[in-house]
C-alpha cells in the first residue's frame, strides 16, 4: 500500500486528521506496524485535543482557572473528610453529587469552582458554567418566547454545571421560580457547583418564597459537600497592599 492508498482509505473511514499525516511522511517499508501504530496515536491525540478546546469554548468559563495555581488555605473548611479527596478526583460528578461552596467574597469560591470544571474537561467531561444572575435573566427571556423547554433540553448534555456568585442580585417571583424548576430538573441527573457569600438561612432574601427557598436548599445539600469558606478576602488584601 502506498501513501496515496493510505490517505484515500483514512479519509473513507472518516480520520482526517491521520489522512493529513499520512499524506505528509513518508511509508517506512521496513516497520509498517510501528508506523500506522503513531498515525493511530496521532489520531486519538488529535480528537482529544480537539474535543477538550470544544468543551472549553462550550463551558464560557470567564477566566481560565486551575488547580496548580490555586492557594489552599486554612480557613477552608469541608463538611466530610473525604469531600476535598472526592472534589479534586472528580468522583462526585460520577455520583451526580453537588458541591456548594459558601463565605467571604474574595476567598478563593469562584477559583476552585472553575479550577475543578476545567479539570472535569481534560477528562471529557462535558461542563457549563453561568453567573447565576445571567442565568435567571437568560431563563426569563426563553420564557417570554417560549422556547423555555428547548433551552432545558439543551442542558441535558452537561454533566457538571457551575452555578456562579448565588445571592448578589435578588431575583423576581417568575425568575425564582424559573431557576427552581431547572435545578429541580437537574436533580440526582447531574452534578452542580454553586458559589454564595450567603448563608443557607439568608437565601430567603434572594428568592423571596420561603417554601420555594427551603425546597431548593433541601435539593442542593441532599449527596452536597458543602464547603465554607472564611477570611480576608485576597482581592482587598492585594489592592491594599499594592497601594
Amino acid at each position: 500500500m502506498n501513501n496515496q492508498e493510505l490517505v484515500k482509505v483514512c479519509k473513507e473511514l472518516r480520520l482526517s486528521n491521520m489522512a493529513n499525516i499520512a499524506r505528509l511522511t513518508q511509508f517506512p517499508e521496513d516497520d509498517k506496524s510501528a508506523w500506522l501504530l503513531s498515525l493511530l496515536k496521532k489520531e486519538i491525540e488529535v480528537r482529544y485535543e480537539k474535543k477538550i478546546n470544544r468543551l472549553y469554548k462550550q463551558a464560557k468559563f470567564p477566566k481560565r482557572k486551575t488547580l496548580s495555581d490555586y492557594i489552599w488555605h486554612d480557613q477552608i473548611n469541608f463538611s466530610t473528610p473525604n469531600s476535598k479527596q472526592q472534589l479534586l478526583d472528580l468522583s462526585f460528578i460520577e455520583k451526580n453529587e453537588n458541591a456548594v461552596f459558601v463565605g467571604t467574597p474574595g476567598t478563593g469560591k469562584t477559583h476552585l469552582a472553575t479550577a475543578l470544571g476545567i479539570k472535569a474537561i481534560e477528562n471529557s467531561i462535558n461542563v457549563k458554567f453561568w453567573r447565576v444572575a445571567e442565568l435567571v435573566d437568560q431563563l426569563e427571556k426563553e420564557w417570554k418566547s417560549l422556547s423555555i423547554e428547548r433551552f432545558k433540553k439543551k442542558c441535558h448534555k452537561y454533566q457538571l454545571i457551575i452555578l456562579d456568585e448565588m445571592g448578589y442580585v435578588p431575583f423576581s417571583k417568575t425568575g425564582s421560580e424559573l431557576l427552581f424548576q431547572l435545578i429541580s430538573n437537574w436533580y440526582e441527573t447531574k452534578s452542580i457547583i454553586i458559589t454564595s457569600n450567603l448563608e443557607f438561612s439568608q437565601w430567603n432574601k434572594v428568592f423571596i418564597d420561603l417554601r420555594l427557598t427551603t425546597a431548593l436548599v433541601d435539593r442542593l445539600i441532599h449527596h452536597a459537600h458543602i464547603v465554607s469558606f472564611t477570611g480576608e478576602s485576597y482581592r482587598l488584601k492585594n489592592a491594599l497592599s499594592s497601594n
